[in-house]
């Protein structure tokens, strides 16, 4: 008998899946030792190859992890074919295998030969073990033990596969972080430049002597710029919030909050002069979070609500702490049916699109992942007085108390 050596493509992950289960080494030393047998291993076999993956070699076979045989000389090829086991206690006095070619070419008396099955029923091997002496090997004792055997490779190889399955998935997984990162980069790179372009020749068009209708159309394009600027600000947000690993934030230990809740009411109240905004924004305590996200949340709340709102009525905003902290803005209006109210947060959710309403659908979608990364909440109450919606943030305890003791000693 002269084995190939073969570590050919294809196989070298079957024989690694093998040589990574510790027990094997036992497995094969304990079948040789019960059943006196000078040689045990573990094949792979396919339809058209026999290859070791484990070996224990007593004999002298010459055998090694990756060394092949021809599958057509071996026993190993009819077991695939019935999925049964071959036990063969003497060859000489054996009906069936006493003439069979195998036994003369490997010079062997006693014979084992078991199915490697996966748990998914697929067929992985065998677990074979083979001697020059007769043994007695058909006993339930024996038999059951290489079933056993056989049953825990199959386990294990499963398990193996599923982690480097596993891996490989999440290898993949950081491949298209990277590359959603590098598009959000471009994203915002290719589509800012250009609006800033326009943004500055509208700020020198106006820096120059030009007629009342030249300034009208500037201050269209001004006004094109600073939505289109706030629909990149969405499309990003929602690339790294429903693409990527969340909405980034950059908590700070006692934010000043209500300065900058301030500016968002005023600046709304500029672009929009005709309508009346009421705001209840009472200093607020330190608190743990990111300003800048919130005044995000609280800009594509108060714009909704100004869109959908009542155009005679005011639309409130009101800031409180009494356990949480709490930020909401309501509107009056045609109240919002329950079955939409289900579907407000999902990106791209418009209710009523009319011709004049302009943007993604993404405003509520990324408040709501604002208030999420905050470890908070975004709620909607609609009926027939009014719509709010309210987002409720927890508290950092630590921080409420340090501001608490501070102020007792101020008072003091």
């Amino acid at each position: 008998m002269v084995p190939q050596d073969s570590r050919t493509p294809g196989f070298e992950a079957d024989l690694d899946a093998i040589a990574g289960i510790e027990a094997v080494p036992v497995i094969l030393d304990v079948i040789c030792r019960t059943t006196g047998m000078g040689f045990a291993a573990i094949a792979r076999v396919t339809d058209t190859r026999w290859i070791t993956c484990a070996v224990r070699d007593d004999v002298g076979l010459g055998l090694a992890p990756g060394s092949e045989l021809k599958v057509e000389t071996t026993i190993c090829q009819q077991v695939r074919g019935s999925s049964e086991a071959v036990v063969i206690n003497h060859v000489a006095e054996d009906p069936v295998f006493r003439d069979h070619l195998t036994p003369t070419m490997y010079g062997f008396q006693s014979y084992v030969s078991m199915p490697i099955r996966l748990p998914d029923g697929s067929f992985f091997g065998t677990l074979c073990a083979i001697d020059p002496s007769p043994r007695p090997l058909d006993s339930p004792t024996v038999v059951g033990m290489f079933r056993m055997f056989a049953d825990l490779i199959g386990q294990q190889l499963d398990t193996h596969r599923r982690l480097r399955d596993a891996t490989a998935d999440l290898a993949q997984a950081r491949r298209d972080s990277e590359l959603r990162e590098q598009f959000i980069a471009v994203l915002g790179h290719d589509l800012r430049n250009p609006l800033a372009s326009i943004a500055a020749a509208g700020r020198a068009v106006l820096r120059t002597p030009v007629s009342e209708e030249a300034q009208l159309y500037v201050g269209l394009i001004h006004n094109s710029v600073t939505r289109m600027s706030g629909l990149i600000d969405n499309v990003m947000d929602f690339a790294r919030g429903r693409l990527g690993a969340g909405l980034p934030l950059e908590r700070q230990a006692g934010a000043a909050l209500a300065p900058l809740l301030r500016l968002v009411v005023d600046e709304l109240r500029s672009a929009h002069p005709e309508r009346e905004i009421v705001a209840d924004l009472p200093p607020l305590p330190p608190l743990h979070c990111d300003p800048d996200r919130i005044a995000q949340l609280l800009s594509n709340l108060l714009a909704n609500a100004l869109l959908h709102g009542a155009p005679d009525a005011p639309v409130q905003v009101r800031t409180a702490v009494d356990g949480v902290f709490e930020l909401s803005v309501t509107n009056e209006g045609e109240p919002i049916p329950a079955a939409v109210q289900q579907e407000l947060f999902q990106p791209f959710f418009r209710a009523n699109v009319r011709r004049r309403q302009q943007g993604l659908g993404l405003g509520l979608y990324i408040a709501a992942e604002i208030a999420r990364a905050h470890g908070g909440r975004l709620a909607v109450e609609s009926g027939p007085a009014e719509t709010r919606f309210t987002f409720t943030m927890p508290l950092d305890e630590p921080l409420l108390q340090a501001s608490s003791a501070s102020s007792s000693k101020l008072s003091g």
